[in-house]
């Protein structure tokens, strides 16, 4: 298998999709590997370093040049063709005509964030990877915007009280921003609409917020959250109000694939919120979980900060390269078959689940459904 990786070009991307740990790997089972010039250098990897660790590095259209599988953080739309396979952030539910554009390119492409949601995967799951490391950097980033400190502090001066924390949603993101505010000494409750997360929050630190409604059957079969009646949200809003008010910082994390974050914070809550107080909408790119959010903007409503950042996994490009990386490698080596070459086997639940398109047409059931419900609104 020759293997390629590129540095990525989205605006304020700082990862790399494969590290020079991930490229020894990779040689050492036999393949070849190519990197662009650059491509690890916002992550604080050298090209030397990808030199000493067995990767020809060159310019990117040469690096393009001899087909084979390339990766990319996201996935690569320039200079690919049929010899290529693309393996990366393809988002082909949200965005699926982006995603059969790609497939008119004749490459095969692999979308990372179609992994199942299977014990034998979770080795290769991105996206829990980036949530990650986004739920820690959410609360480094209220920490810094607060104006006032995190833990409850008796000095000479007097008592400091401990700031309240209330994070929404309790998937990875959720957890990990729970445990990462506990540690930096806030008090901290949590509410997911799944009830089988009460018991997670409490096991980070956190106290689950336990509403009066009705959502067994808020969870899909991938554990994701399925999105609620109108009726249930308002009422999951007018219980959570009481709770938003009282908190300096807010996290939200909701999501429900391929469709629009659902709105948890409405303006009415975020109103009697003392000033100074922050909102960090990690469901931002697609809509945000707060009404006044805006993606990559600060919103400053009656003094409390709304801020709805995009790009926190890159704020720590290093570890989430890491990462991001041995989920890849640890893909590709289940691609691998006896001989070394790429097998694609479309019996396997990892490969069927992932592959979006082939031979020029797109091939994932989930991802057709989507491009024609596109053309449908575009009608």
């Amino acid at each position: 298998m020759h293997v390629t990786v590129v540095k990525e070009t989205a605006e304020r991307e700082r990862r790399v999709a494969l590290t020079p740990v991930g490229v020894e790997k990779l040689t050492a089972a036999g393949h070849t590997v190519t990197a662009e010039t650059g491509c690890g250098r916002s992550a604080g990897f050298t090209d030397e370093a990808y030199s000493a660790a067995g990767a020809t590095v060159t310019d990117r259209d040469a690096a393009l040049a001899s087909g084979g599988v390339v990766v990319g953080i996201h996935a690569v739309r320039t200079g690919i063709g049929p010899d290529h396979v693309v393996v990366g952030l393809v988002d082909p539910i949200w965005r699926p005509a982006a995603a059969d554009r790609l497939a008119e390119t004749g490459a095969t492409v692999l979308s990372l964030e179609l992994m199942p949601r299977i014990t034998r995967a979770q080795s290769m799951d991105v996206l829990s990877s980036m949530a990650t490391v986004a739920g820690y950097e959410a609360v480094l980033l209220a920490a810094t915007r607060l104006p006032k400190m995190f833990p409850l502090l008796m000095t000479a001066a007097g008592t400091v009280p401990a700031a309240r924390t209330v994070v929404l949603g309790a998937g990875v993101a959720g957890l990990q921003a729970i445990a990462t505010a506990r540690r930096l000494g806030s008090v901290v409750e949590a509410y997911d609409v799944r009830p089988a997360a009460a018991e997670q929050i409490e096991s980070v630190g956190g106290k689950s917020i336990r509403l009066d409604l009705d959502t067994a059957e808020s969870e899909d079969v991938g554990g994701y959250a399925r999105a609620q009646s109108d009726d249930t949200n308002l009422r999951q809003q007018e219980l959570l109000a009481p709770y938003i008010a009282d908190a300096d910082i807010v996290i939200t994390t909701a999501a429900i694939p391929g469709a629009r974050s659902p709105e948890l914070v409405t303006t009415a809550m975020v109103d009697p919120m003392r000033p100074g107080s922050v909102i960090v909408d990690l469901a931002a790119e697609r809509g945000g979980n707060c009404s006044l959010t805006r993606a990559d903007d600060e919103v400053v409503h009656n003094g409390v900060t709304v801020l709805g950042p995009t790009d926190l996994a890159s704020r720590s490009a290093t570890s989430a390269s890491r990462m991001y990386s041995n989920n890849v490698v640890t893909y590709l080596t289940h691609l691998t078959g006896d001989n070394g070459e790429l097998v694609l086997d479309v019996d396997d639940e990892i490969t069927a689940g992932t592959l979006v398109a082939r031979g020029g047409s797109v091939v994932h059931p989930n991802v057709i459904d989507a491009i024609a419900r596109s053309n449908r609104g575009s009608e």
